[in-house]
């Protein structure tokens, strides 16, 4: 197919070109293909370890929590292969309990730090921030409990978070400021729950 000379000049312009560049532009190309494919990759990666966390996960829930033995092998799984999904912190504040309840504070005190630090959930990490504060509460590390509780958290735990805070002031025998925090968890606390009448309790019981 013969060609005018225009066209012949264009031609013969793009083949400089692509003498010129055309290296460059192929691993440009590859690059990008190399990148979509690592990229695809890891999201196949990330969406593989969120359904295996999930099935261990959900088998960990089934399980007695008076069963510590299996308790913290499947926790412990979740927390070291699977630390980058929300199953990991929610098994850590499962196996904080099941230690609590077996009488092993000191672990359940690690694992609720553990949760706290690596939970991306804002529940999470205000039921464990709630837990830990209680844990130094009963440790009677008062400071720091109250330090914990002046965290950022989920709104929704105002409440908790406000009357435990009121449960540290009051034995601590700062009885107004201890009055203020229940008050703010009253405020807080939902009309019908029940344990709303606790926090009331204790407010009256500092009198006015």
């Amino acid at each position: 197919m013969a060609y005018d000379l225009e066209e012949q000049e264009q031609l013969d312009a793009l083949k400089a070109w692509w003498h010129s560049n055309g290296n460059t532009v192929l691993l440009a190309v590859g690059a990008l293909c190399v990148a979509f494919a690592g990229f695809q990759g890891w999201k196949y990666y990330q969406h593989k370890q969120r359904l295996e966390a999930s099935s261990q996960y959900e088998a960990l829930a089934q399980l007695d929590v008076k069963d510590i033995k299996q308790v913290r092998s499947v926790s412990g799984q979740l927390m070291e292969k699977y630390s980058g999904t929300p199953y990991a912190a929610r098994a850590a504040l499962m196996v904080a309990r099941a230690n609590y309840e077996a009488g092993d504070a000191r672990s359940a005190h690690a694992q609720v730090e553990w949760a706290l630090a690596h939970s991306r959930e804002e529940t999470v990490k205000s039921i464990a921030q709630l837990q830990l504060a209680g844990l130094q509460f009963e440790e009677k590390k008062y400071d720091d409990a109250l330090k914990t509780l002046a965290e950022k958290h989920d709104p929704a735990y105002d409440g908790l978070l406000s009357d435990l805070k009121g449960d540290i002031l009051a034995i601590q025998g700062k009885s107004a400021e201890a009055r203020k925090a229940y008050a703010e968890a009253l405020a807080s606390l939902d009309q019908k729950s029940k344990f709303r009448r606790y926090t009331e309790q204790k407010l009256d019981a500092l009198g006015s």
